[in-house]
């Protein structure tokens, strides 16, 4: 991903009797500094979530509050969603706070890729305690990857698709995440715009900002 970027998602909550959608923008800058508004639907626009190097922040308009987010809620529900705080507000690094090793090479949806384990640093909180990805071998598209529990016991897999351009990038536009233990359940996380190395300053990712960004 580049310095900087800025986007347009939409995520689909799919479960076996109801579906519903959440609208976000999302901004970033490095690893340090992440942000998402949620645009719809109506009773959730204008919340707020901020990452600002090692802190978390929730920005709620209808109570007028802001919440900081600590550490131990990182594995919890982004939302109601399959997707975990982390997931989408990115506290640990996946290349910082685990260690790699190639495993072996596999093919999926047709991409020749890496498999990859990532397994956590003695030092490293983080969610995961044990991570495989499949990464194509050309363009080093992220197309799978099973996460799971410090016991060991697999908790979701995630499916990356429909490889699109953004700018001068190519990206999978199009994440699923299916957790092992709902049946049925499954949310789609789809970038529909995205902007990379756009003029963002520092100062944007700041809790006076979350209230008025729009």
């Amino acid at each position: 991903m580049g310095k900087t970027s800025e986007g347009e998602n939409t995520m689909i909550l799919v479960r076996p009797d109801w579906k519903r959608e959440v609208s976000m923008k999302i901004w970033s800058r490095g690893v340090d500094f992440y942000m998402i508004l949620i645009t719809a639907p109506a009773r959730e626009k204008g919340q707020v979530f901020m990452k600002r190097n090692n802190e978390m922040w929730n920005w709620v308009p209808t109570i007028n509050k802001m919440i900081k987010i600590p550490p131990s809620m990182m594995s919890q529900s982004w939302m109601g969603s399959d997707f975990t705080n982390d997931d989408l507000l990115k506290q640990f690094s996946i290349v910082d706070d685990y260690n790699h090793s190639i495993i072996g090479s596999d093919s999926v949806e047709g991409f020749d890729c890496y498999k990859i384990k990532l397994q956590p640093k003695p030092e490293a909180a983080v969610v995961w305690g044990k991570i495989i990805m499949w990464i194509s071998k050309k363009d080093y598209y992220e197309l799978k990857a099973e996460y799971y529990d410090e016991f060991g016991e697999l908790v979701n897999k995630q499916f990356g698709s429909e490889i699109k351009d953004f700018g001068d990038r190519k990206l999978p536009s199009k994440f699923v995440m299916i957790p092992t233990d709902n049946e049925g359940n499954q949310t789609i996380l789809q970038t529909d715009k995205m902007n990379f190395n756009i003029d963002i300053p520092e100062s944007f990712f700041s809790q006076q900002n979350m209230k008025k960004v729009r």
